[in-house]
């Protein structure tokens, strides 16, 4: 299947979960990661649960807090 990362369109095998995907992409410290699918976050507890489907759209995201 075809799913978009980052931008970026990439082939997997289907049943690719969250979790599976965090590891492939080798994601920098996965536990502070947020993750969209189609524009959709997904819970972190739900990772390990939640199958991609080609055409799918994931971004992973970090949130910075900070500043004055």
């Amino acid at each position: 299947m075809t799913i978009t990362v980052a931008g970026n369109e990439k082939e997997y095998d289907a049943g690719l979960t969250v979790t599976t995907l965090i590891a492939a992409e080798e994601v920098e410290t996965p536990e502070y990661v947020t993750v969209s699918i189609n524009d959709e976050f997904v819970a972190s507890g739900d990772f390990e649960t939640t199958t991609l489907k080609d055409g799918d759209n994931v971004e992973f995201l970090y949130f910075m807090g900070g500043g004055r």
